[in-house]
């Protein structure tokens, strides 16, 4: 870990004050990591784009000095996000037609999701949500009646996944709550929450969030999002120990991003890190066609290659599936199953 200052070191701070502390500034980041100036100008502009934010615990598992570092990577916001590029758009993954009722999307057979904040600890520049309208969604449990009743109608759906923006950013109280209205819709089986807390502010991983979500008849299953095996610190471990030991089924779905973990050999340390801490490696996602993101995107045939690559070098267990989110599906979408429709309708 690096040296990089944090207004609070030992102890760490709660997490809330962490999140209250997140750099926010452009001009911040760029001197606690020494960054060169033309870096500088260029975060300070794309940042009015898409906000700058991220945890002063990410950052100290980055490198000082390197542009290229992949966890910076990930969140320093670049000139090429205002690039206009074809097949880029502000819903590609059809969020606006799949929504049932405020805050409600029901895309998949069987399963829900609630979108319950625009809020993050961090903000991925690649996010397939930058420009969703967070502003149209509920705000207090009350406002959820809707969507509640919705869940209670559809004696269908036995899951319901708690997504956003990210929702650990919410209070445990407030996460209870909800937990406990989900517990009188009698066929809802499992509580799926979809979080990055785990990885960038471990500290979220605490007594009262293991209460509520254990405490339920729902099976609790946590969706965590680490892409490079250098997010994983020691805090991170734990946090994610934590959750498995209190059992909690943990996955960890990471995106396949350009300069940053289109390798073989990164791939495969992260996917074995994760199985030795009992996370399974539950999907590797084409990067979703977003405006602004078209800098991360990796070809589908060099993934496929790095996919058969890792096949040559993990057990079975340890591999990841490969896909992507088609709007209008019925499930994600295995990337082989895409490709080989695309070459069909070319050759029809």
């Amino acid at each position: 870990m690096h040296n990089i200052a944090s207004p609070q070191t030992n102890p760490r701070p709660t997490w809330r004050k962490a999140l209250a502390q997140a750099i926010r500034d452009p001009d911040e980041l760029c001197d606690l990591l020494d960054l060169p100036k033309e870096i500088r100008t260029s975060a300070r502009a794309a940042s009015k784009l898409f906000p700058l934010v991220v945890p002063r615990e990410f950052v100290e598992r980055m490198r000082p000095g390197d542009p290229n570092d992949p966890l910076l990577r990930q969140v320093l916001p670049l000139d090429a996000e205002a690039e206009e590029v074809p097949g880029f758009t502000v819903d590609p993954v059809g969020d606006a037609p799949s929504r049932r009722a405020d805050g409600l999307l029901h895309k998949y057979h069987g399963r829900a999701l609630l979108i319950t904040t625009g809020v993050c600890a961090v903000h991925c520049r690649y996010c397939f949500r930058r420009h969703y309208p967070y502003h149209e969604e509920p705000r207090g449990l009350e406002a959820w009646e809707p969507a509640l009743a919705c869940l209670a109608d559809d004696p269908l759906i036995a899951e319901v996944i708690l997504s956003g923006g990210d929702p650990l950013t919410l209070t445990d109280e407030w996460l209870a709550r909800l937990a406990s209205r989900f517990e009188e819709i009698g066929h809802l089986q499992r509580l799926r929450v979809h979080t990055r807390l785990p990885i960038v502010l471990p500290q979220r991983v605490d007594d009262a969030l293991l209460a509520w979500l254990t405490g339920t008849h729902l099976q609790p299953i946590m969706v965590v999002h680490a892409n490079h095996p250098s997010e994983l610190d020691d805090a991170c471990r734990q946090a994610l120990r934590r959750l498995v030991d209190a059992g909690v089924l943990v996955l960890n779905q990471a995106v396949l991003l350009k300069g940053i973990n289109d390798d073989a050999a990164t791939l495969a340390r992260l996917c074995l890190e994760l199985v030795s801490l009992r996370v399974m490696p539950y999907y590797l996602h084409q990067v979703d066609r977003v405006s602004g993101a078209a800098h991360f995107e990796v070809s589908e045939e060099r993934g496929l290659q790095l996919m058969e690559d890792l096949r040559g070098q993990l057990p079975g267990y340890a591999l990841p599936k490969y896909v992507r989110e088609v709007s209008g599906e019925a499930s994600k979408m295995p990337v082989e199953l895409v490709s080989l429709s695309s070459v069909s309708q070319n050759f029809a």
